[in-house]
C-alpha cells in the first residue's frame, strides 16, 4: 500500500525532473505548519546554482499535485508546504481499514532483537514495580514483530547471591513437601518473609544460608536440585501473572492462542 508520503514524492520526484533536477530527493517529512514539507529545493539549488525559492515554485508549477492537495504554498527560502485533500485522505483510510497490515509494510531489513521483561526474583511476589518493564518490553516486541523482525523474548529470573541460599535452607526446615505445597498456591511472599526474618534473627540459619550459596555456585546436585524446586515453583506463578496480563512472553507470536512456557528462564543475572 503506498503511503502519502511517497505519493508527494514520486509526484515532486517528477516535478524536479521536468525542472531539470532529475534525480533530486524531495525530502518530504510531517510538518507543524501543514501536513507535510518538502525541504529537497534548497540543497538542489545550491548544487545547480539556482535560487532555492524559484526552484521550489518551478517544481511545484510542473509537479501533478491538484489530485492529491487542497493547498500547496512555497515558504521561506524554498519549503514546500502541502495540505492534502480530505477526500484523498478519507479514500486512504478506507485502503488502510481494508488492509490486514492497516498499511504498514514488513521491513525489508528485518534484525533478531532480544527483549528482556521484568526478570523478577524467585520466591518472591511480583510487584508493581514489575508492570513497566513488562507492558514496555510487550508493546516493543509487539511493534517489533509487526514489522518483521525477529524477537527473542526473554526474561531473566534471579538470583544465586545470599538470598537464594537463605531460600533454600528455608525450604530445608520446614521440608520439601510442605514447602512446594506452601509455593505450589502461590504464597511466595509468606515464604520469602519467613525466610528473611529467620536470617536476620538467627545467626546460625545466616552461616548456614551463606554455606548454601558456596555449594550452589559450585554446582553441588543436592543444592542444585533444590534451587530448581524453588525456580519451578516460582516460574508457575510468574507466567500466571504473565497469561492474566496477556503479555507475548508466554506466546509464540501476536496471532498465537497457545502458551509456550520455555521463555522465561534461570539466571545469575539479576
Amino acid at each position: 500500500m503506498t503511503s502519502l508520503e511517497e505519493l508527494l514524492s514520486e509526484r515532486l520526484a517528477a516535478g524536479f525532473a521536468a525542472a531539470g533536477a532529475g534525480g533530486a530527493a524531495p525530502a518530504v517529512r510531517r510538518s507543524q505548519r501543514a501536513d507535510f514539507q518538502a525541504d529537497g529545493a534548497l540543497a538542489v539549488a545550491k548544487r545547480l546554482g539556482r535560487n532555492p525559492r524559484e526552484l521550489a515554485a518551478e517544481v511545484v508549477e510542473r509537479a501533478e499535485l491538484d489530485d492529491l492537495c487542497e493547498t500547496v504554498e512555497i515558504a521561506g527560502p524554498g519549503f514546500v508546504n502541502v495540505t492534502v485533500r480530505s477526500d484523498v485522505l478519507s479514500r486512504l483510510a478506507n485502503e488502510m481499514a481494508t488492509d490486514d497490515r492497516l498499511g504498514v509494510p514488513l521491513t525489508s531489513q528485518p534484525d533478531r532483537v532480544v527483549i528482556d521483561y521484568s526478570a523478577p526474583n524467585a520466591a518472591k511476589e511480583m510487584h508493581v514495580g514489575h508492570l513497566r518493564s513488562t507492558i514496555i518490553g510487550d508493546a516493543a516486541v509487539r511493534l517489533l514483530e509487526w514489522c518483521g523482525h525477529t524477537v527473542v523474548r526473554q526474561n531473566h529470573i534471579g538470583e544465586w547471591g545470599t538470598p537464594f541460599g537463605m531460600l533454600i535452607e528455608h525450604l530445608l526446615d520446614i521440608g520439601e513437601t510442605d514447602a512446594a505445597h506452601e509455593l505450589s498456591v502461590g504464597d511466595l511472599g509468606t515464604f520469602y518473609k519467613s525466610a528473611r526474618k529467620k536470617f536476620d534473627s538467627s545467626p546460625e540459619f545466616a552461616d548456614r544460608s551463606r554455606s548454601r550459596v558456596v555449594l550452589l555456585q559450585g554446582g553441588d546436585e543436592q543444592t542444585m536440585r533444590l534451587w530448581t524446586i524453588l525456580v519451578e515453583q516460582s516460574k508457575a506463578y510468574f507466567l500466571a501473572v504473565y497469561d492474566q496480563l496477556g503479555v507475548l512472553l508466554v506466546c509464540s507470536s501476536p496471532t498465537t492462542t497457545s502458551r509456550a512456557r520455555a521463555s522465561t528462564t534461570a539466571s545469575s543475572t539479576t
